[in-house]
């Protein structure tokens, strides 16, 4: 019996080696996967015409996706004819995106594409996802879901993302990985930090991004809350104390325009006690404020001020983006307090 027992354990031994080796192996080669399609990726989201502008706008003629290229998105523009030249029927206009979801598209959809990033969030790289648009063109509820209660099948990619890191993280828990989470809300409105899960009366700190010490260059927000979770229910509850805190402003374009970036930021930490291995990332979730063109936005007073911040940072993020595509020496972190804040999960190896 002594025999048979020993002859079990290396036996086990050997399988929880194998068991080891093909994680690491899947982690590379999943990360492989992961930068041949791009460490930087462009979605296209087209939301559906709503009730209230069915009577403007007929449907979406304009726009048009080829069935054969889930990458490209067609405009087409009616020519104004002009004296001295020949009328042309229409313009056309071609984009290509890393994907492009047409309204019909679901949640569901749209997180399948996302989900092998939110993946390797857990397997220990940084991973930011950004919800980029005008105002009004539904960056709230990709991310969120819909304001009130809404179906299983409406939730967002914030809820999806936690929903699938618990359960990829208890699945790892056989493999002799055991991870804990923790989470914060913030909002930048107006280039100033705000905490978004302070209870009601509660003081606000002044919040400022600093390095978390001179050798390093990793960057933290010191008094920011962070409330460890350990299931996703927990979040989303968490999820909607911020929402409910959150800026948001009638415009001329928006009934309920987001005025400030929502920032979602889910740290991850993971060990393997039996061989001291350790991993640490973060997941990043971001609902940015909408663009406005002030002339149709008919913005004035805070308004005008909101409105020219929020087009000044997304127009710096548009320029890190820029130096990151092109592997440019100076990437500009500093212009804006939204980009300095992310820069440890734009930069490097991030996603």
């Amino acid at each position: 019996l002594q025999e048979v027992e020993r002859s079990q354990k290396s036996l086990l031994d050997q399988q929880e080696e194998r068991i080891h080796l093909l994680e690491m192996e899947r982690r590379r080669l999943h990360n492989d996967i992961q930068e041949l399609k791009g460490n930087i990726r462009v979605f296209c989201r087209v939301r559906p015409v709503l009730p209230e502008e069915s009577e403007r706008q007929q449907g979406l003629q304009h726009l048009h996706f080829p069935p054969q290229d889930p990458k490209t998105l067609v405009l087409t523009q009616p020519d104004k004819s002009h004296v001295g030249r020949e009328r042309q029927l229409e313009r056309r206009y071609d984009f290509s995106f890393d994907r492009v979801f047409p309204p019909g598209a679901s949640q569901q959809e749209i997180f399948q594409e996302i989900q092998l990033l939110v993946q390797s969030a857990l397997d220990g790289y940084p991973v930011c996802i950004f919800a980029y648009g005008q105002t009004g063109s539904g960056k709230t509820f990709t991310m969120e879901g819909p304001q009130t209660l809404g179906t299983p099948e409406s939730r967002g990619m914030i809820p999806r993302a936690v929903c699938h890191l618990f359960q990829s993280s208890h699945d790892l828990a056989g493999k002799g990985w055991q991870y804990c989470f923790s989470v914060s809300f913030l909002e930048i409105y107006n280039e100033s930090l705000r905490d978004l899960l302070l209870s009601k009366g509660q003081r606000a700190p002044d919040l400022d991004i600093r390095r978390v010490s001179p050798s390093s260059d990793e960057l933290h927000v010191p008094n920011l809350t962070w409330v460890p979770v350990e299931t996703e229910q927990e979040v989303l509850g968490l999820l909607q104390r911020a929402s409910s805190q959150r800026s948001l402003a009638q415009t001329g374009l928006n009934d309920r325009s987001s005025r400030s970036h929502f920032v979602f930021q889910l740290r991850i930490r993971g060990e393997h006690q039996a061989r001291d291995l350790h991993c640490a990332s973060s997941l990043t979730l971001v609902d940015l404020a909408g663009s406005e063109r002030l002339e149709k936005s008919g913005s004035v007073g805070n308004r005008l001020r909101e409105t020219q911040s929020i087009n000044s940072s997304l127009s710096s993020l548009g320029l890190v983006i820029s130096a990151l595509c092109n592997k440019e020496q100076h990437i500009p972190y500093r212009n804006s307090k939204l980009t300095f804040l992310l820069q440890n999960s734009l930069g490097g190896n991030a996603k």
